[in-house]
């Protein structure tokens, strides 16, 4: 089993984690999913699948949360965003995938919750979910559209609090991640009672950036990986080619326009990892936050009071939730490179990042544990 940074003795920042160290952290959150792993007889490869987080118990629809989105970069494609900047509110799942499968997920989640309406609801019903996606077209058969309708659900089943597994799983099945293995990642970051106590966890599907790039802890590793490959494999295409999509989580009682202060940092986080600087990755993030219940449900016919009582989060103490966020993020980057295994597909191969060779280049660069 891989070993996670804080596990090798790798501290990010100067924040605590919560128990998981995972999204899961925030209580309510569950994640799941759904990956697909063949090798078809025409000789391609199959290297993809879903990822589903969903922000509370039961039907999002039903019990909505505040929500904001930052796009760092747009060489990519999300669904449902504008609606979350329009009303501040997600009232939806969110799933990661490839690409190309952005539209069967994106439909499969309204069929999937129309299947869960309580019988004779007729209810006005419209949905938007969000979708956001990394491409994975170097080791997944990305142009055969192997993701089905059954993957979502499974994935949907397949949602728990405990800790999500990372790395080639779900969406991140077939994601490189500075010219390496890449994938899911996630980590998280608990404040103390003196400043809230409120959980910040992210989540990341990454496929981005250089290998020379890397940054651990801030140290350039790497600069001492360059020469960590297979004599047998061809350098990997257009390197820094790719994405990375983040969703946080947190129980503080953001308002949407903090929940969008909030996406912005995990622009921080991928810096600090040696990301967010090429043209063709698209870095799409989005934020929400549970710490106000009994919003209103989505659909129009559920009128109820005028007027929702609402807490927010002052501005004296929102830095330590940016801090929060920005920790997570570049934690949760290192944990989906330690995860992942090495993939091959369609005459690629992603090379896995072992804890050893991670601790050898962190040495190298002036580290010491």
């Amino acid at each position: 089993m891989s070993q996670r940074a804080q596990e090798l003795g790798i501290n990010i920042g100067h924040g605590t984690p919560g128990p998981l160290n995972a999204i899961t952290d925030v209580p309510g959150v569950r994640v799941g999913h759904a990956g697909i792993h063949a090798d078809l007889a025409d000789g391609r490869s199959v290297r993809t699948g879903v990822t589903v987080i969903e922000p509370r118990p039961g039907q999002a629809r039903q019990s909505p949360c505040f929500a904001g989105v930052h796009v760092l970069n747009g060489n990519g494609d999300a669904t449902g965003l504008e609606w979350i900047r329009e009303a501040g509110l997600l009232t939806s799942p969110i799933a990661f995938t490839n690409t190309h499968s952005v539209g069967v997920v994106r439909d499969s989640l309204i069929a999937l919750e129309r299947e869960a309406l309580p019988p004779g609801d007729d209810a006005v019903y419209w949905n938007m979910p969000v979708v956001m996606e990394t491409f994975d077209g170097l080791l997944n058969d990305i142009n055969g559209f192997h993701v089905k309708p059954d993957h979502v659900r499974q994935a949907l089943q397949a949602a728990h609090d405990g800790l999500p597994q990372e790395g080639a799983v779900g969406g991140g099945s077939g994601m490189i991640c500075h010219e390496f293995k890449g994938g899911i990642g996630t980590a998280s970051r608990r404040l103390p009672a003196e400043r809230g106590g409120w959980t910040v966890g992210a989540i990341v599907q990454a496929n981005h950036g250089k290998r020379q790039s890397l940054l651990v802890g801030g140290y350039p590793v790497g600069r001492h990986l360059g020469h960590i490959s297979s004599p047998f494999t061809p350098q990997l295409p257009h390197p820094g080619m790719g994405s990375i999509v983040v969703t946080l989580a947190t129980d503080a009682p953001l308002l949407p326009h903090q929940c969008t202060r909030l996406a912005q940092r995990a622009s921080i986080g991928i810096a600090r990892t040696g990301g967010g600087t090429e043209d063709s990755s698209g870095d799409i993030f989005l934020a929400f936050a549970t710490g106000n219940d009994g919003l209103p449900p989505a659909d129009y016919a559920n009128k109820g009071a005028f007027t929702t009582p609402l807490r927010m989060v002052n501005n004296d103490y929102i830095s330590d939730l940016f801090a929060a966020a920005a920790e997570a993020v570049e934690e949760a980057i290192i944990n989906a490179l330690l995860a992942a295994n090495t993939v091959s597909g369609n005459g690629h191969r992603a090379e896995g990042l072992s804890a050893e060779q991670l601790l050898i280049a962190l040495e190298k660069a002036g580290w010491r544990r």
